[in-house]
């Protein structure tokens, strides 16, 4: 059954590079609704007003989450003269958790920082750059052929671990600093839709990449990356239940599982699995792909831990059947490499665990971001946590 997602009605309120407010064009409707897709409010200004705009950041949305509605974005005014601007009534103030590329000059200057890395390599943009995506986790900018991403302070590990990686099935990395990367062209398309026997493949390859990396645990952790196992784990999800409301009889079976949180873990690892990377949003959207060749891409969530964590997030939104089948192909996938683990008794197991571990996470987004923002996230800590929840109270006894 195909969704029918509200449509998107934006208001960009305009500043020039000083941050001094202009004024606000008149709503638009755009393309698409996702909220982070600044590239639709970009060819919207151009179309309907002739102006070159810079998505800088969101200010308000009607909606309490993403997707649609009416929403207002920051947008710095980068050529054209502005007609018939509304008056703005809001105020834009300063924040401390404000990313760099939020801020007017801030993507300008991500964009020079590319070009320059560009150069020192002899390479060239074909066209003028484009703005694809802009909010708290990401700036996204092609550089035709070239890709520019740029990552808040909490995924600063993305780019060292691109470049160890530069052996496995990711992006070319051609260059990063302080939270900014250069990619080289990915051949193919999104893969979101991607049917069963392509993500069959997407398993194989992460359980491959997985089992060569499991070696390595130590130097993955010294990059900066989350540390999903035992200890640390217990350690998150003391401290998110202690500031978190629930329903009482969800707090009760979380508080309960925390308490045996050691046990469950010495299970998980009886099973026969060891700990290693975790991409920490493995799912088809998150990889390109052109019928030869399939490319991981955003490492931003990697950390340490069991590798089925990788698995919730993959397996949701299957199908029931391809999600049957698509378990018993990462249990073959894994039994290759380990033939007397019990991975079917691991996965019930981790299936608590991932839902606590998102949750913890997208505490660790709302903790790191500013205000405005934290409407991508506010209702996915609650919805994970009574997830987990709901597992914990399904699981057999």
């Amino acid at each position: 059954m195909t969704t029918t997602l509200p449509p998107r009605i934006a208001t960009l309120v305009l500043v020039d590079s000083a941050g001094r407010l202009l004024g606000a064009l008149p709503p638009l409707s755009v393309e698409t609704p996702w909220w982070n897709h600044a590239e639709p409010l970009v060819q919207a200004a151009a179309a309907r007003h002739g102006l070159g705009i810079t998505v800088l950041r969101l200010i308000v949305a009607e909606r309490p989450h993403p997707p649609g509605g009416v929403v207002s974005y920051l947008a710095e005014l980068d050529s054209g003269a502005p007609t018939g601007l509304r008056p703005w009534c809001g105020t834009l103030d300063e924040h401390p958790l404000r990313m760099r590329w939020a801020r007017p000059c801030g993507p300008r200057a991500d964009l020079a920082w590319a070009r320059d890395a560009l150069h020192r390599q002899g390479l060239a943009v074909d066209a003028e750059p484009r703005q694809l995506r802009s909010w708290h986790l990401s700036s996204v900018w092609r550089l035709p052929p070239f890709w520019l991403k740029a990552v808040p302070p909490f995924f600063a590990h993305e780019g060292p671990l691109l470049a160890a990686l530069q052996a496995e099935a990711v992006p070319r990395l051609l260059a990063h600093d302080n939270g900014r990367l250069l990619l080289a062209p990915v051949a193919g398309e999104d893969r979101y839709d991607a049917p069963m026997e392509e993500c069959a493949a997407m398993v194989d390859l992460l359980v491959d990449l997985q089992q060569r990396w499991a070696a390595h645990v130590d130097a993955l952790l010294a990059l900066g990356l989350a540390d999903w196992r035992a200890p640390a784990f217990a350690r998150a999800l003391r401290e998110l239940l202690a500031r978190v409301e629930l329903q009482a009889d969800d707090r009760a079976t979380l508080q309960g599982f925390e308490a045996g949180l050691a046990g469950h873990f010495a299970r998980l690892a009886a099973c026969g699995l060891p700990d290693t990377l975790l991409h920490g949003d493995f799912h088809p959207g998150n990889f390109v792909g052109d019928g030869q060749r399939l490319t991981l891409l955003d490492w931003g969530d990697a950390g340490v831990g069991h590798p089925l964590l990788d698995q919730s997030a993959m397996l949701t939104p299957q199908s029931s059947a391809n999600e049957s089948r698509l378990r018993g192909h990462w249990a073959a996938a894994w039994r290759r490499h380990h033939p007397q683990a019990d991975i079917e008794q691991a996965m019930r197991l981790v299936e608590p665990l991932a839902a606590l571990r998102r949750a913890v996470v997208y505490q660790r987004f709302v903790d790191a971001i500013e205000p405005a923002e934290r409407a991508y996230h506010r209702d996915d800590v609650p919805d994970f946590l009574r997830l987990a929840a709901y597992l914990i109270r399904s699981a057999p006894r």
